[in-house]
C-alpha cells in the first residue's frame, strides 16, 4: 500500500511557518553550506522542488524518486498563487485540501477537495502500489487532521526558535509514536530525520 510521508521543515519549537506564513527566517548558513545541503536533499528528494526552480537546480529532467502526488492545505497553496504560479508541483498530482478554494480558484491541474482530507488520503493510498508514495506538504492543521494516516514523517530541523507561528502538527491530543530510521546532519546545522510509524 502507497504511504502518506509528510517531509517538512521545522524549527525547533516546531513551527512550520512564522505568524502570517513566511519561512524566510529559517537559517542557511555560508552559501557553501547551504549550497551543498540543497545539492543534497534536492538529489534524494528532486520532486519536492518547485517545478519552476527545477531547471535551474538541475532537476529538470530528474524522475521522480519518493512521491508522484502532493497533498496540501490551503495555505501552502496560496503562498504560489499569490505569485501567479498557480500549479506549483506540475511534475506531480496536486491535491489541495480547502473549505475556501473552489476549483474555479485553482488551475486545471490541481484538484480542489472540499471534503474530508482522511477519506481523500485513503483512496490514494488504496491505489496501485507504484513504488511512489503522497507527499503531505502542509500546513499545521492538515498534518493535524491526517496524523491518523501518515506513515512517514521526514523532518529538516532547522537551528532557530520561531517563537510563533504554525505548528507542523494542529490538531487534537493524539500521541502518537515514531522511530527514527535514518539522521543526517549538515555542515549548515540542519538536521534530516526520517521516522516511520511504530
Amino acid at each position: 500500500m502507497r504511504k502518506l510521508v509528510y517531509y517538512i521543515a521545522v524549527t525547533l519549537d516546531g513551527r512550520i511557518a512564522g505568524p502570517t506564513g513566511e519561512y524566510d527566517f529559517f537559517p542557511a548558513g555560508t552559501e557553501q553550506q547551504s549550497a551543498a545541503y540543497s545539492a543534497w536533499a534536492n538529489t534524494l528528494y528532486p520532486e519536492t522542488v518547485p517545478t519552476a526552480y527545477r531547471a535551474a537546480a538541475g532537476l529538470a529532467d530528474v524522475p521522480n524518486r519518493h512521491f508522484d502526488t502532493v497533498v496540501m492545505g490551503a495555505g501552502t497553496y496560496r503562498a504560489p498563487l499569490d505569485h501567479g504560479v498557480t500549479s506549483p508541483y506540475a511534475h506531480l498530482r496536486q491535491y489541495v485540501v480547502s473549505g475556501t478554494l473552489g476549483q474555479h480558484d485553482a488551475d486545471p491541474a490541481v484538484t480542489v477537495v472540499p471534503g474530508d482530507p482522511l477519506t481523500l488520503v485513503r483512496e490514494l493510498k488504496r491505489e496501485e502500489d507504484t513504488g511512489l508514495n503522497i507527499w503531505l506538504c502542509g500546513g499545521g492543521k492538515l498534518a493535524g487532521a491526517l496524523l491518523p494516516e501518515v506513515d512517514e514523517l521526514v523532518v529538516k530541523n532547522y537551528p532557530v526558535v520561531a517563537g510563533a507561528g504554525t505548528p507542523a502538527f494542529d490538531g487534537t491530543f493524539d500521541p502518537t509514536v515514531f522511530d527514527v530510521a535514518e539522521r543526517t546532519a549538515f555542515p549548515n546545522d540542519v538536521t534530516l530525520t526520517r521516522l516511520t510509524r511504530r
